[in-house]
């Protein structure tokens, strides 16, 4: 069926591993690792603009697109999350209009504004699972990084 050396046997594998990876973790390490993966795609996007990979880096743009939309947008609880969560949905759509025009243009700036933007929210996230006595300076970390959206 497949040979040792298929793609098509390694994106099973992975997609294997990633869905048993779903079941094992509760969704604080889901968050963190949506904002992570939404940081490596822009990365990756940004590497690729300046080699000149076009495909790479439309393709990773849009990896960031999808991470922050179908992720992170839809994860908001907006009944219960009050302001934190409107200001987080509104970062999120800001976010991906710089990413779509980005990638229209081809301009790095707008890749690191949004990955800029995006950093310290993940760190303010990660954060928040240290001891209580750092939970205030975590809270602090992610509203001042809404702050400067």
């Amino acid at each position: 069926m497949f040979s040792a050396h298929s793609p098509r046997a390694a994106n099973a594998y992975q997609r294997i591993n990633v869905e048993t990876s779903m079941h094992t973790i509760d969704q604080h390490q889901l968050v963190s690792l949506l904002l992570q993966g939404a940081i490596s795609a822009i990365a990756t996007a940004r590497g690729a603009l300046a080699r000149g990979d076009v495909l790479l880096k439309c393709n990773s743009v849009a990896k960031a697109i999808r991470i922050i939309d179908e992720g992170l947008n839809t994860a908001l609880d907006r009944d219960e999350g009050g302001e934190l969560a409107v200001n987080l949905g509104n970062l999120y759509d800001y976010c991906m209009r710089r990413l779509i025009l980005a990638n229209a243009r081809n301009d790095d700036a707008m890749l690191l504004e949004v990955q800029r933007l995006i950093e310290p929210i993940a760190l303010g996230w990660n954060e928040i699972r240290k001891p209580m006595a750092s939970a205030d300076e975590a809270a602090n970390s992610v509203r001042a990084a809404l702050q400067e959206a």
